[in-house]
């Protein structure tokens, strides 16, 4: 690693508000930055994601980082846009979860928050479902990583 290269907060440590995070995490035999685009989408892709719904939304994914006594350095949004039909993020994970995994939590864990807190979203999103199957994720390395991270943050100024 290079001089600018510095590692992942400890556990003990706050997160950091600004985009200048560790590049690469280290563990007790790797250094690793897997960084992905993850965008997910409502179910029918509704235009629900609006007002407080989004709000919530956008707190319940921050929360993300510390539920289950998670931390910055296990799960970091990088950054993070709520549409009103669609999410992005840009998400580093260490080599232990899954993109699939990572999906499924956030998915799972904001449904069941945001159908309950909302129950007028029934009235779109009948089922206990509030997310459609699926996703889309792409690695991102480097330089397309700064690119992504100024897509989003436009995308949030919309």
């Amino acid at each position: 690693m290079s001089d600018g290269d510095e590692q992942a907060p400890r556990r003990d440590q706050k997160p950091q508000k600004d985009h200048k995070e560790p590049r690469y995490w280290t563990g007790a035999h790797t250094t690793h930055r897997l960084r992905f685009h993850l965008v997910f989408v409502p179910k029918y892709r509704w235009r629900v994601l609006t007002g407080p719904v989004a709000a919530r939304l956008r707190e319940l994914i921050e929360q993300a980082c510390e539920v289950n006594g998670w931390e910055v350095r296990e799960l970091a949004v990088r950054e993070l846009a709520v549409q009103p039909d669609h999410v992005h993020l840009l998400i580093q994970v260490p080599p232990r979860y899954s993109v699939s995994a990572v999906a499924k939590i956030l998915k799972g864990g904001t449904s069941r928050v945001l159908r309950e807190e909302f129950p007028e979203l029934t009235e779109f999103l009948w089922g206990q479902q509030f997310w459609a199957n699926g996703y889309f994720a792409v690695t991102v390395g480097t330089v397309e990583g700064e690119a992504v991270a100024r897509y989003i943050r436009e995308q949030r100024e919309l």
